[in-house]
C-alpha cells in the first residue's frame, strides 16, 4: 500500500473539513479557506501533487464530481418559487452571458495583452457564477427573497451553459485550421442541447417512476439515485463531449418540479457529499496553480478582476432587469454579487493544457488568472455585500425570532410576549378559530400545515431562526422537529412537552426516550414540569408573562430570589438575540445573563 497516498487523501478530507468548520465560524465562504490552503499543500510547500495522486483519474474525478454537486443545485430549484422573475433569470443566463463573456474576454486582452482567441476562452470561462459560492453567500447575506431566488437561479443553470460555451469557444479554435469552424461549432452546439437535454430528462423521468411506485427501497434511494446520476453524465458526455453537465442539471430540476416526487432525503444526502466533493476539489486544483504563473500575471490580474465586477457584472444585470418589476435597491445588489466558483476552477483546469498544445501563447496563464479571479470576487464581495444588502434595505432582517406550532391560548400568550419584546414571530395552525384569534390579537398568523408544499412557498419566515412546538400533540411536535431540522438546525428547535411522564415509567427509560427525541426533534421547552396542561392551566388563571430587565444593581442572582416560583422562558441579550431556556444533559441550561439582559418569565399570579 502507498502511505503517502493514503495519508495525502485522508489529509484533504480532514484539511477540507477544517476549513468548512472555519468558514461557518468567520461567516466567510469557505472557498477562502480552501483555496488557501491548496495553495499552502501544493505549490508553497510542496507537499501535496494532485496529478502524481490522481494519475489519469483526476479529470475523470473533477467532472464526476462537478456533475453531482449540480445536480445537488438543481434539486434545489422549483419553479413556483420565481414568481414573475422567470424572465429576469432568462436574460442573466442567455443576454446577460453573451455581455459577460466579451466584456470579460475585452478585460483580459487590454490588462494583460491576451490573444483573440486566448481572451475569448477566459471570457467563457468566467461568465459562470456557480452554487458553490452563491449557496454559503446568501447565507450570510440574506437578501430578499426575490434577489436570492435570481441569484440561486442564475448559479446554477449558467454553469452548464457557461461550459458549454467554453466547448464551444475551444471546438471553433480547434476547428478553425480545417475551414469548417462554424459549421462544427453550430453542430457541436445543437448537438450539446439535444444529448444534453435528452439524456438528463430520460434519466430524470426514469428516477421518478420507480421513485413514485416504491420500487427502490429507502435504504438505496440515494444511492441509486448517485449512481444514475454519474450514469447519465458519462453517457451523454460520450455522445457529445462536455454535454454532461447539461444533462444533470435537466435532471435535477425536472425531478425538483415533478409532482409527488420527494426528493428531501436524497436532498440532504447530495447536500452533505457536495460539501465533501467541493471541499476536495477547490484543495486539489488549487494545489496545482504554480507560484510563478500567479507572479507572471502581476497587476494586470487586478484590472481584469475590476473589469470582472465593476463592468460586466452591472452591464449584465442592466440589460437582464430592464423594464423588470425588480426595485433599484434589488437591482444594485445584484449587480454587485457575482462570485466565481468550481465550475469556472475545474474548466479551466481542463482547457488551459489543450491550448497549450495547440500553441497558444499564454494558455498556461488561463488557470491562475481564473483563480485570481475566484478569489477576488468571494473575498470583495462576501466581506461587502452584508452590509450593502442591509444599506440598501433589501436585506432579511436577523433571524432571531420564532416559528410557533399552534396558535392556542398557550402558544398565542408566549407568542405575545416575545411580540411585544420585539421578537419577531409567526403562529402557524390548521385550525381556523385560532388563527383569528392570534389574528385578533394582532400577532402574524398563518393558516394551514407548515409542512406542506404550499407553505414553502406562502410562508414568510422572514427574520425567524427557531422553532417553538407548543401544541398538545406530541407526535405533531415531534414531526414539526424533524420537518425544520434542515431549515433552522439542532439547536434551535423546541418543543414543549405534551404530557408527563407515565406512571411506572422508570427514570432510565425516561431519559433514554428525552435523549432520543431530543436527537432527532427539538429539546424540552422550560424544563421538566413544563408541560403543555399546566401551560394552559396558567392561562386559565391569568397568570402573566413578564419582562424584567437586569442591571448591576438587579443581577440574575436577585432575580431568582425575589421570584422564585417565577417560570423563566426566555432571556434576551442586549444586542436582541433571544436564548431560551431549555432541557439539557444535567437539567434545565440557563443562559449566562448579565446587566442589560432582559428576562421573560411567566409569574405565578396577576398582579394587580
Amino acid at each position: 500500500m502507498d502511505h503517502h497516498a493514503l495519508i495525502s487523501l485522508a489529509a484533504i478530507g480532514m484539511i477540507g473539513m477544517a476549513c468548512q468548520w472555519l468558514a461557518w465560524r468567520v461567516r466567510l465562504p469557505a472557498i477562502l479557506f480552501l483555496l488557501l490552503a491548496g495553495i499552502l499543500a501544493g505549490p508553497v510547500t510542496g507537499w501535496l501533487h494532485p496529478d502524481e495522486l490522481f494519475g489519469d483519474l483526476l479529470f475523470p474525478f473533477i467532472s464526476l464530481s462537478v456533475a453531482v454537486i449540480l445536480f445537488e443545485g438543481a434539486l434545489t430549484l422549483r419553479f413556483d418559487r420565481l414568481r414573475g422573475l422567470g424572465s429576469v433569470v432568462q436574460r442573466m443566463i442567455l443576454a446577460g452571458l453573451v455581455i459577460t463573456w466579451l466584456v470579460c474576454a475585452a478585460g483580459a486582452g487590454i490588462f494583460l495583452g491576451f490573444s483573440l482567441e486566448l481572451s475569448l476562452v477566459f471570457g467563457a470561462l468566467v461568465v459562470v457564477t456557480g452554487p458553490t459560492v452563491i449557496a454559503p453567500m446568501l447565507r450570510v447575506v440574506r437578501p430578499k427573497r426575490e434577489v436570492a431566488e435570481v441569484l440561486r437561479w442564475e448559479g446554477i443553470v449558467i454553469d452548464p451553459f457557461g461550459a458549454l460555451l467554453a466547448v464551444l469557444v475551444f471546438e471553433f479554435l480547434v476547428a478553425r485550421g480545417e475551414g469548417a469552424a462554424i459549421a462544427h461549432t453550430l453542430t457541436t452546439f445543437a448537438g450539446t442541447l439535444v444529448i444534453g437535454t435528452g439524456i438528463g430528462a430520460a434519466a430524470g423521468f426514469l428516477l421518478a417512476v420507480l421513485l413514485r411506485r416504491h420500487l427502490i427501497p429507502d435504504y438505496l434511494q440515494n444511492v441509486v439515485t448517485l449512481a444514475v446520476v454519474a450514469g447519465a453524465f458519462a453517457a451523454s458526455d460520450m455522445v457529445i463531449p462536455e454535454s454532461g453537465l447539461l444533462a444533470v442539471t435537466v435532471m435535477g430540476m425536472l425531478m425538483a418540479n415533478l409532482p409527488r416526487v420527494h426528493v428531501d432525503e436524497i436532498l440532504d444526502f447530495k447536500e452533505s457529499l457536495s460539501i465533501l466533493l467541493i471541499s476536495t476539489l477547490f484543495i486539489v486544483l488549487a494545489a496545482r496553480v504554480e507560484l510563478e504563473q500567479l507572479e507572471a500575471l502581476g497587476l494586470g490580474a487586478l484590472g481584469v478582476l475590476a473589469v470582472v465586477q465593476f463592468v460586466a457584472r452591472p452591464l449584465q444585470v442592466g440589460a437582464a432587469t430592464f423594464g423588470s418589476s425588480l426595485s433599484m435597491p434589488s437591482r444594485a445588489l445584484l449587480s454587485w454579487i457575482a462570485p466565481r466558483g468550481i465550475i469556472a476552477a475545474a474548466v479551466s483546469a481542463i482547457f488551459a493544457p489543450r491550448l497549450a498544445e495547440l500553441g497558444y501563447e499564454g494558455a498556461e496563464l488561463l488557470v491562475p488568472l481564473v483563480f485570481a479571479v475566484i478569489v477576488g470576487t468571494v473575498l470583495l464581495q462576501s466581506a461587502t455585500a452584508r452590509p450593502l444588502a442591509k444599506r440598501l434595505g433589501v436585506a432579511e432582517p436577523d433571524p432571531r425570532g420564532f416559528l410557533i406550532l399552534g396558535a392556542n391560548p398557550v402558544a398565542r400568550a408566549i407568542g405575545r410576549a416575545l411580540h411585544e419584546a420585539e421578537v419577531p414571530v409567526l403562529l402557524v395552525d390548521t385550525n381556523w378559530e385560532n388563527v383569528r384569534a392570534a389574528r385578533m390579537e394582532e400577532l402574524p398568523a398563518w393558516f394551514g400545515n407548515p409542512m406542506s408544499e404550499r407553505a414553502e412557498t406562502e410562508m414568510d419566515l422572514a427574520g425567524i431562526g427557531g422553532l417553538l412546538a407548543l401544541t398538545p400533540n406530541r407526535e405533531l411536535n415531534l414531526l414539526a422537529g424533524r420537518s425544520f431540522l434542515r431549515e433552522f438546525g439542532q439547536q434551535r428547535l423546541f418543543r414543549l412537552r405534551a404530557r408527563v411522564r407515565k406512571r411506572g415509567t422508570t427514570a432510565k427509560v425516561a431519559e433514554e426516550r428525552a435523549q432520543a427525541s431530543e436527537t432527532l426533534h427539538g429539546r424540552v421547552l422550560f424544563g421538566e414540569d413544563a408541560v403543555f396542561p399546566a401551560m394552559a392551566a396558567r392561562v386559565r388563571a391569568e397568570q402573566p408573562i413578564r419582562a424584567t430587565t437586569l442591571s448591576e444593581e438587579f443581577t440574575w442572582a436577585d432575580w431568582q430570589q425575589e421570584h422564585p416560583d417565577a417560570l423563566p422562558l426566555f432571556a434576551i441579550a442586549p444586542d436582541g438575540k433571544v436564548q431560551v431556556f431549555a432541557v439539557g444533559d444535567t437539567g434545565l441550561e440557563v443562559p449566562e445573563v448579565g446587566p442589560g439582559w432582559k428576562i421573560l418569565a411567566w409569574m405565578p399570579q396577576a398582579t394587580t
